[in-house]
């Protein structure tokens, strides 16, 4: 409880953010949706001690979640040069502070969350090119693969330190329950969205109920199960043999000598052993119906009544208890006519609930095969996967869009929606539209900063700079704001850009970090320099992406995301 009550407390008064998973905030951010609190220092920092109190308290959570949004938040801090809040900046990752090569740094980070959860670093990559990036390039595919591999590296020479003693996972009916779980946890989310608006004490509370439950559940039901006899020889306690690639956890509780309980052996370990104990191959006699079908039913409901409270919480790993409990149950009740192992069944269990609440599919046939080393099974899961996510695609959409939307956050999906064939670009298009001239007057541009949230401006060259009117280019919101902070103004309406370049430097214009950049209320402009000329034209990007007004909505969307935009100007097709 006072594990459950820590990671409560930190979620709840330092970083609201580092709640849940964060892969859909991962998620969200990739696709443009820059909030500084999602990858803020604060979170990384709840995040890894929020998990640790979490997993540590029992709840029915996973990890990968977790890491995966670790690893983005690692990789922003670097992007960004550090933290000039805590006193952590190095100069010579300035170079990596824009736009692109923060977003690449952060797929990285994403990839690497994956690798380490599962030791999985190929399907680290395959996750972050399937479900966590809107965007990639034949560039981002070797530097997440070296990630990854530095990441295995690592992790395997930690594990033999560790080992040495230096330091301290069918088809239709997957598809079907994946799914329901989905609706459940949507259900669960929106109930208790509305107990996180109120004041943080509500969250711990939440919290504490959550932890008692899971654990009356822990202790309570193992007493409904019958011991059963050990197998192999006989002694005091039941043996630990390795099966394959798995070792067997059997749990003595409150039974004689010789003999163990099964269910104890699934609730009273680690949820990576309880995984392990479901896939170990051999006998099906191992765990009794009965503690199946209490275990599944268990799991499947503290996963989903604990995914959404103030802890971060990861949603592989309970849905892979429940599909591996699934899976074996159904191998149990099959064994009499089926001469496939039990084992094997809570595989595909574990892969057809994946397929059914996840959506992916090639990532996750390899996170499987990685994580049980056989890759005889590839046919069978790559099967399983395709039928559970066609199945479950029928009801609802995946778990991470469910919780993108509920989260409210403006997610552009990949494909256009069916309307879009019927409109053109400019059917959508909204006023007044606000430009600037390439040598502007400084109050028009407070003006327009102050009564608009636009992330960039068009500049159009006016007589006596060109011979007619037309687009120069696109200058950013922030470029303007550091412009104005340093006042580069004339009192005449003339071209000054090589005073301007003298006066800055490229990494000036950078991207600021989490939540660090210039706001307009930070200038203190008088009216006197509200009445000069400012020159544009220096930080003004000359090739903007442009589209015809003409162009269908559905092609013009397409392109927005396909090439990661932050903006896309709309031009007419006879220019006047």
């Amino acid at each position: 409880m006072i594990l459950a009550i820590a990671a409560a407390a930190l979620c709840a008064y330092i970083a609201p953010a580092a709640a849940g998973s964060g892969i859909p905030e991962v998620k969200a951010y990739l696709n443009g949706i820059d909030a500084h609190t999602i990858l803020a220092p604060s979170t990384l920092f709840v995040k890894i001690f929020g998990s640790i109190f979490g997993v540590a308290a029992g709840f029915v959570v996973g990890k990968e979640g977790p890491m995966v949004h670790t690893g983005a938040c690692v990789a922003n801090l670097l992007g960004q040069g550090g933290s000039r809040k805590y006193g952590l900046t190095w100069k010579w990752l300035r170079y990596f502070k824009n736009d692109r090569d923060r977003r690449d740094l952060i797929t990285c980070g994403a990839a690497a969350g994956v690798a380490g959860a599962f030791r999985a670093p190929v399907g680290g990559v395959l996750f972050a090119l399937e479900e966590a990036a809107s965007w990639w390039r034949s560039a981002l595919l070797w530097r997440t693969f070296f990630t990854t591999a530095v990441v295995a590296v690592v992790l395997r020479a930690l594990i033999q330190v560790c080992e040495g003693g230096k330091c301290g996972l069918f088809g239709k009916g997957g598809g079907l329950m994946g799914s329901l779980y989905n609706f459940l946890v949507d259900k669960v989310l929106r109930t208790y969205s509305l107990i996180n608006e109120r004041v943080p004490i509500f969250k711990i509370l939440v919290v504490m109920i959550i932890s008692l439950v899971t654990s009356s559940i822990r202790f309570g039901l193992p007493l409904l199960s019958k011991c059963i006899p050990c197998p192999g020889p006989e002694g005091d306690q039941c043996p630990s043999p390795t099966v394959g690639f798995f070792s067997i956890h059997y749990k003595n509780f409150q039974c004689p000598p010789n003999h163990y309980n099964d269910l104890t052996s699934l609730f009273f370990t680690t949820n990576d052993d309880a995984i392990r104990n479901l896939f170990i191959a051999g006998s099906d006699n191992r765990f009794q119906i009965s503690s199946l079908v209490i275990f599944f039913v268990a799991i499947y409901s503290l996963g989903i009544i604990t995914y959404g409270v103030a802890i971060p919480s990861g949603l592989f790993i309970p849905v892979i208890l429940a599909g591996a409990s699934y899976g074996r149950l159904v191998g149990s009740l099959l064994s009499p006519f089926t001469v496939l192992d039990a084992g094997l069944f809570a595989l595909l269990g574990a892969a057809s609930f994946l397929g059914g609440s996840m959506r992916m599919t090639v990532s996750l046939c390899i996170i499987l095969l990685e994580l049980t080393n056989d890759l005889l099974m590839l046919p069978l899961v790559m099967l399983v996967l395709l039928i559970s996510k066609s199945v479950a695609d029928c009801f609802n959409k995946g778990v991470y869009d469910q919780i993108v939307e509920i989260k409210g956050l403006p997610y552009m999906e990949a494909h256009a929606e069916p309307y879009m064939r019927h409109l053109a670009a400019s059917d959508v298009v909204s006023g007044p539209l606000f430009t600037f001239s390439g040598v502007e007057k400084v109050g028009n541009i407070v003006h327009a900063l102050k009564i608009t949230r636009h992330h960039g401006f068009p500049v159009i060259d006016e007589p006596p700079f060109s011979d007619a009117p037309e687009l120069c280019g696109l200058v950013l919101r922030s470029h303007l704001l550091v412009l104005l902070k340093n006042r580069t103004f004339s009192r005449q309406r003339v071209m000054t850009g090589s005073t301007i370049m003298r006066r800055f430097k490229a990494h000036d214009f950078a991207k600021p970090g989490s939540g660090k950049g210039l706001k307009l209320e930070d200038l203190d402009i008088t009216q006197d320099e509200m009445e000069m000329f400012v020159d544009l034209h220096p930080i003004t990007n000359t090739s903007p992406y442009t589209v015809v007004e003409t162009m269908s909505l559905a092609k013009a969307a397409i392109l927005f995301v396909s090439l990661a935009l932050g903006t896309c100007w709309l031009c007419p097709r006879h220019q006047e």
